[in-house]
C-alpha cells in the first residue's frame, strides 16, 4: 500500500503531495511521522493507493501511525483546498486550522487512570509477606486504583503479586472535562409565538443562510437551542459559536442542562488535556453539539445540521493570523457542503449582514420585542462636559452617582463598563510632555496601580514605574485616560459597602478565570461588576438594574469607517444587560459628544433608522460593502528590509492598477499608524477597490514579495485599521 501525504511544513517550496509506502493500518485522515529531508516530521494522509505512482525502490516508509480512528474527517480537505487557495498559503497551513495545536505537534495525548484488579486469589505467598496477603485480601472485594493501593502497601509488594500472577494493572480512559460540575435539571420551556414562528420560516425558507435580528432579551438563544434540538432528533450534529471566551461557560451550562454530555467545548482558554478530550469527544461522535469561539468553526464534527454564530457582527470572528479568515465565510463553505442552515443572530447586525438580508439573500427573522414583553432599559444621556462646567472632575457623572445609589439601596446589582483596563491610559511629564511608550511598539504604556508597573497592552511587556522624567527629570508626573482599575478605586470611595468585581484581561487569569467572576457575580456575591467589552454581550444578570457607559463616545474617534457603527452596537449590547427580570432597567451613557447623530440612535434602540442612514453614507463615499478596503502589510525587524519589500509591492501592485485603473477607488504606501508592534516596523499598502476581481493577484504578489527577512501578507476590510 501507498499513501499520499502533505508533510506539516508551512512552506511553499514543500507545498505539494509526497508518497509514501504504508500498512494496512494507515488511512485518508491519519497523522503520520514520515522521513523528509534527513529528518522525521509529520505529515497527513490525504490518500491511499496500491500502486505507487514512480519507482517503489525510491519510496520512503511511513515511520509511525498516529491514529486509529483518522483524525481528519473527508470535509477537512474540501476546505483545506478552499482555504489555501482562497487565500493563497500552503496546504499544511489550512490542516492545522483542523486540529488543536498540542496535539499536531504530539505534545499531548489520551489520559489514562491505572487501576489493579485480582487476577489468581490462590497463588502461594510466603508467611512473611504480610503485606502482600493483605492486598490480595482486599482485592477480593474490589478492584482498586493503582497510585493509591501503592500509597497503602508499598510498590514493591504490590508489584510482587502482580510479578507472581495474583493481580494485574489495566488502565481506564479519563476523561478531563473542563468546567464539569453539578448539572442543574433542564425545565422544558414554552416557546413564544414569535419563537415558533422563527423557528417555522427557518425550516421552511429556502435560503441557507438565515439572520435572527432581535433585540436583546427577546429570546434568540432559546430558538438555537429548539432548533439544535430538531437537528440531533435527525442524527445530524451542530457548532454553536460565541465571539467571547468569557461567554462560552454561560452557553455551556445551558448546552449540559438540555442535552447532558453532547456538548463538548472549544476554545484556547482550556488545558492542553482538556481541549485534546473534547476534541476526540466531538471526533468520535461521544459529542454532537461544539461550542466555542472563533476557531471551533472547524470544529471535526459530520454530517452537520446546523452552525450558529451568535453576537455575528463582532469583529472576533476575522482572524489576525494567516490564514486570515472571516468565520463566516468558512461558516457558509461548511453550511453548503453538508447542505445545512448557518444561522447568524445579533441585535445589532453588521451593515454587510443586514444588505444581504433586506435584498434577499438571506432569510430575515425580527425580533422586536424582549421575550418578557418589559420595555428596553431607558437611557439617559449624561453630558460630561456639563458636569466639568459644574465642577465635577470625577469620573461619575451626578446622574450615574444618582442611580447607582438607588440600585444599591433597592438591593439590586449594576454594570460599570468601560473598554479600557489598567488604571490609567497614559503616564505625562507635565514639565516637558514626555509620554511613556513601549520600546518594542510605537504604542503609550498604561499604569497599572495594583502592580504599580507600566505595561504594553500589545506586546505584555512590563516596566517599572517611573520616578522621574527620564527626559528631563522632572517629578511632575501625571495619569491621563481612566481605566478599569481607577474606576473600582473609585468606586470604593463613594460606595464604601459595595461589594465590586472587576473583569477584565487582567482578573481573568487561568482557564476558569471568566466562570469564576461571573459565577460569583451571579450568586449575588457582589453588588457592582466593573468590567471591558468582555461583559457587553449575552451575559442574563435577572437582578442588574442599572448600566454605566463610561466614555461612550471613545470609540466613535477612531479613524475607521466602521467606527460609528461599533459604537451604536457596543452602545446597544451593553445597554441590554440592564432590566431583564421583572423591574425595568436604566442606562447612564456619559459621553463628551451627546449631539452625535450616532449616540441618538443608540438611545432610541432604533437599528433601521441607524441602518439607512449608515448605508446612505458608505454607498456616497463608497466604503464597504461598496467597495473592499484592501491592505498589503509588510514587517521586519530592520527598517531597511521592509522598506525593500514596500516598494517591492507597492510597484507590483501599481503595475496591476495601470492595467485595472477602473477597479482602483484609493491607492498609496504609507506608514501602519502603529509604525513598530512586538519589536517589528511596520508599512503598509493601502487601497480600496471596487470588487474582488483582483484580490487574487494581490495575494500572490504578497506572497512572492516576502523573503526571509520581511513579511507581506493581506487583510480585507481588516477589523483593526491601527
Amino acid at each position: 500500500m501507498y499513501c499520499k501525504v502533505i508533510v506539516d511544513i508551512a512552506h511553499s517550496q514543500v507545498d505539494r503531495i509526497f508518497e509514501y509506502s504504508c500498512g494496512d493500518d494507515v488511512k485518508v485522515g491519519c497523522r503520520v511521522k514520515v522521513p523528509f529531508g534527513g529528518r522525521v516530521t509529520e505529515g497527513f494522509v490525504v490518500g491511499i493507493g496500491e500502486t505507487p505512482s514512480f519507482d517503489a525502490s525510491k519510496i520512503k516508509p511511513v515511520k509511525y501511525v498516529y491514529d486509529e480512528q483518522p483524525a481528519l474527517v473527508p470535509e477537512c480537505f474540501a476546505l483545506m483546498r478552499d482555504i489555501a487557495e482562497r487565500f493563497r498559503v500552503p496546504a499544511a497551513v489550512a490542516l492545522r486550522l483542523f486540529l488543536p495545536s498540542e496535539m499536531r505537534l504530539g505534545r499531548v495525548s489520551e489520559a489514562f487512570t491505572k487501576y489493579i484488579k485480582l487476577a489468581d486469589p490462590d497463588i502461594s505467598l510466603n508467611k512473611t509477606a504480610k503485606k502482600q496477603a493483605a492486598a490480595m485480601q482486599e482485592l477480593k472485594s474490589g478492584d482498586r486504583e493503582y497510585a493509591s493501593f501503592c500509597a497503602k502497601y508499598g510498590r514493591a509488594a504490590v508489584n510482587a503479586v502482580v510479578s507472581k500472577g495474583g493481580a494485574e494493572v489495566y488502565k481506564v480512559r479519563r476523561s478531563r472535562t473542563p468546567l464539569s460540575g453539578e448539572e442543574e435539571p433542564f425545565l422544558p420551556v414554552r416557546l413564544t409565538p414569535a419563537q415558533q414562528a422563527a423557528l417555522e420560516y427557518i425550516e421552511k425558507s429556502d435560503k441557507t443562510v438565515q439572520l435572527i435580528h432581535g433585540v436583546t432579551g427577546s429570546g434568540k438563544t432559546e430558538i438555537y437551542l429548539s432548533y439544535i434540538a430538531e437537528v440531533l432528533k435527525r442524527g445530524k450534529t451542530a457548532i454553536f459559536l460565541v465571539p467571547e471566551i468569557s461567554l462560552t461557560p454561560q452557553m455551556l451550562r445551558q448546552l449540559r442542562r438540555r442535552f447532558k454530555g453532547l456538548a463538548a467545548i472549544m476554545h484556547s482558554g482550556l488545558s492542553a488535556g482538556e481541549r485534546f478530550d473534547e476534541w476526540w469527544r466531538l471526533r468520535s461522535g461521544e459529542a454532537k453539539i461544539a461550542i466555542g469561539a472563533r476557531s471551533a468553526v472547524f470544529a471535526p464534527l459530520e454530517n452537520l445540521g446546523a452552525i450558529i454564530i451568535d453576537e455575528e457582527h463582532d469583529s472576533s470572528y476575522q482572524s489576525e493570523t494567516a490564514p486570515r479568515y472571516s468565520t463566516a465565510e468558512v461558516a457558509k463553505l461548511r453550511a453548503a457542503y453538508n447542505g445545512c442552515k448557518l444561522i447568524l443572530g445579533s441585535a445589532t447586525p453588521s451593515v454587510e449582514s443586514y444588505i444581504c438580508a433586506s435584498r434577499g439573500e438571506y432569510g430575515l427573522v425580527e425580533l422586536p420585542d424582549r421575550i418578557n414583553k418589559k420595555p428596553l432599559p431607558e437611557i439617559i444621556i449624561a453630558d460630561m462636559r456639563e458636569e466639568v462646567r459644574r465642577g465635577n472632575n470625577s469620573v461619575f457623572s451626578r446622574p450615574l452617582r444618582e442611580e447607582l445609589s438607588r440600585a444599591l439601596n433597592d438591593g439590586n446589582q449594576a454594570i460599570i463598563f468601560l473598554n479600557r483596563r489598567g488604571y490609567a491610559k497614559t503616564v505625562i511629564c507635565q514639565d516637558c510632555g514626555y509620554v511613556a511608550k513601549c520600546a518594542n511598539c510605537d504604542v503609550s504604556l498604561t499604569y497599572h496601580s495594583e502592580e504599580n508597573c507600566l505595561k504594553c497592552h500589545y506586546c505584555g511587556a512590563k516596566y517599572r514605574m517611573l520616578p522621574a522624567c527620564p527626559e528631563c527629570g522632572g517629578v511632575h508626573l501625571r495619569y491621563g485616560g481612566t481605566g478599569t482599575q481607577r474606576v473600582v478605586a473609585d468606586l470604593k470611595q463613594l460606595f464604601p459597602s459595595a461589594r465590586i468585581l472587576r473583569m477584565d484581561n487582567d482578573t481573568v487569569s487561568g482557564k476558569d478565570g471568566h466562570y469564576k467572576i461571573l459565577s460569583a457575580f451571579g450568586r449575588r456575591e457582589a453588588d457592582i461588576l466593573v468590567g471591558t467589552q468582555m461583559i457587553a454581550k449575552g451575559h442574563d444578570f435577572p437582578s442588574v438594574t442599572l448600566v454605566g457607559i463610561l466614555d461612550a463616545d471613545m470609540s466613535l474617534h477612531f479613524s475607521d469607517y466602521r467606527s460609528g457603527e461599533r459604537t451604536f452596537q457596543l452602545i446597544t449590547q451593553v445597554a441590554g444587560r440592564s432590566g431583564r427580570a421583572d423591574e425595568k432597567g436604566k442606562v447612564v451613557l456619559q459621553t463628551c459628544s451627546p449631539e452625535n447623530y450616532i449616540l441618538r440612535y443608540a438611545v432610541n434602540y432604533d437599528y433601521k433608522g441607524f441602518f439607512e442612514n449608515e448605508v446612505k453614507i458608505r454607498k456616497a463615499t463608497l466604503f464597504p460593502p461598496y467597495s473592499l478596503i484592501c491592505r498589503v502589510m509588510v514587517t521586519a525587524e530592520e527598517d531597511g528590509a521592509a522598506l525593500a519589500v514596500l516598494k517591492q509591492v507597492y510597484f507590483a501592485v501599481d503595475e496591476l492598477r495601470k492595467r485595472h485603473g477602473e477597479e482602483f477607488i484609493f491607492f498609496n504606501k504609507m506608514h501602519s499608524p502603529i509604525k513598530k508592534l512586538q519589536g517589528r516596523v511596520r508599512y503598509q499598502v493601502l487601497m480600496r477597490l471596487r470588487s474582488h476581481r483582483l484580490l487574487p493577484q494581490i495575494y500572490d504578489i504578497a506572497v512572492r514579495c516576502s523573503s526571509a527577512s520581511a513579511l507581506a501578507y493581506v487583510e480585507e476590510n481588516p477589523a483593526n485599521l491601527s
